[in-house]
């Protein structure tokens, strides 16, 4: 009888075990960058989000920005990606070792800003994602301003120059109808998780929360 009991005890935690979430998110007080230029440093908030595998290693770290200024006059309702002007920054990130993004490209190891983009709707993009939005990577040492980039032709050259590919480095948006009260990490599923969080949107005198969900593991499904 003990013998059984102690056969299922270990089935439970073999259990847990295989259901246990691969990746997790720690938050914690880190000043931004000091490899960043002073003016997007001073645009970041001093609270960071780590990605953090089954074995606790860090894969990410990324700082989002304080306030983002939107392209309209006013709020109709919750912001969304489409209350901001395409280039936007959006934050920036720091990625110990190489990884993969949206596009399952290479990016290597460093820092990178994140900035608002969107997918050309063009056929070689139908299809490719469930959302038309993307966070943009462009190396830090090449993103010296916080203000909005020329157009988004400008972003994707900056973009692809930076991680040395001839498309730009992307992870994918989701779309969020609330901001959280916490960043949470989410399954978004077929192996996406994103990072879900706020930002500051003004628009003339007026302040919202930007819901914003970062995919920082996942990638098309399209070949």
């Amino acid at each position: 009888m003990l013998g059984t009991f102690r056969w299922a005890v270990v089935a439970l935690l073999l259990t847990a075990a295989a259901q246990a979430a691969p990746y997790t998110i720690k938050v914690e007080k880190a000043a931004p960058p000091k490899d960043l230029s002073p003016d997007v440093a001073a645009a970041l908030s001093d609270e960071s989000v780590q990605l953090l595998n089954a074995k606790g290693k860090v894969l990410a770290q990324v700082w989002f920005c304080k306030t983002v200024h939107a392209k309209s006059a006013q709020f109709t309702g919750t912001p969304t990606y489409q209350d901001l002007q395409e280039t936007s920054l959006l934050g920036a990130v720091r990625y110990p070792a190489e990884i993969r993004d949206y596009r399952k490209q290479k990016i290597k190891a460093g820092l990178y800003t994140l900035r608002l983009g969107l997918q050309p709707m063009d056929g070689d993009h139908m299809g490719t994602a469930p959302d038309p939005y993307f966070a943009l990577l462009v190396g830090a040492a090449k993103d010296k301003q916080t203000a909005p980039l020329k157009d988004g032709k400008q972003l994707f050259e900056l973009s692809s120059k930076s991680i040395g590919k001839t498309h730009a480095g992307v992870f994918l948006l989701f779309p969020l109808d609330k901001a959280p009260a916490e960043p949470k990490l989410v399954n978004k599923g077929s192996g996406t998780w994103a990072v879900e969080w706020k930002e500051t949107a003004t628009a003339g005198g007026q302040t919202a929360a930007l819901p914003i969900a970062l995919t920082l593991v996942g990638h098309t499904s399209a070949e």
